[in-house]
């Protein structure tokens, strides 16, 4: 029994080594057919990573440049040098700066500009300081009949109240009567309509 057991033991040993070296060719076969696209696959994956790395380094450099770049015209908000840094590494900090130090200085020319600004926001809010400032009620009414306007009601204030400056009563009430009631700006509405227009 313990020879037949023995050789049972030395073929069933056989037949997993058979087997090994079956697989073994599979997997080489198998290597060998797909060794160029497995290959390219690799150096697309390895590059896929790389371009993100370079990308975030690039763009985290880029954030740096305008943070210093903000930083040096907060201080010094003449400093040209530090404007167009900001300009050419984020333009909608550099819109936002440019909106601020326009409205702290009244500058109109800017304002002008920053009306075709990319940003939406700031576009908005630059064509109702412009119109407020240059105290033009055609342009404080379109503004307030564009939809979406962020101060679309309080720009019906600003034409009343221009209006009301020019006598022009009648203008002042249908102004101020476009207020919604559940407006901000609804009780200063109200309050110009009682005793602001007589």
């Amino acid at each position: 029994m313990n020879l037949k057991e023995n050789m049972q033991a030395l073929k069933e040993e056989l037949n997993s080594e058979e087997k090994f070296f079956e697989s073994a060719v599979r997997t080489e076969r198998f290597v060998k057919k797909y060794q160029k696209p497995m290959i390219a696959l690799g150096v697309v994956v390895l590059l896929g990573i790389g371009g993100s790395m370079v990308y975030q380094m690039v763009r985290d450099a880029k954030k740096e440049r305008a943070n210093e770049a903000l930083t040096t015209l907060l201080m010094h908000p003449n400093d040209s040098k530090a404007l167009k840094e900001l300009s050419a590494n984020n333009a909608s900090l550099y819109e936002l700066y440019t909106l601020s130090h326009a409205l702290r200085t009244k500058d109109l020319k800017a304002l002008e500009t920053l009306r075709r600004a990319n940003s939406a926001e700031i576009a908005d809010i630059a064509s109702y300081e412009h119109a407020v400032m240059s105290k033009d009620a055609k342009a404080l009414d379109v503004y307030s009949k564009t939809q979406g306007s962020m101060y679309q009601e309080l720009a019906l204030v600003d034409v009343a109240v221009l209006a009301i400056q020019k006598g022009d009563v009648k203008a002042a009430h249908a102004s101020l009567s476009g207020v919604k009631e559940d407006s901000a700006v609804y009780p200063l509405a109200r309050m110009l309509n009682h005793y602001g227009v007589k």
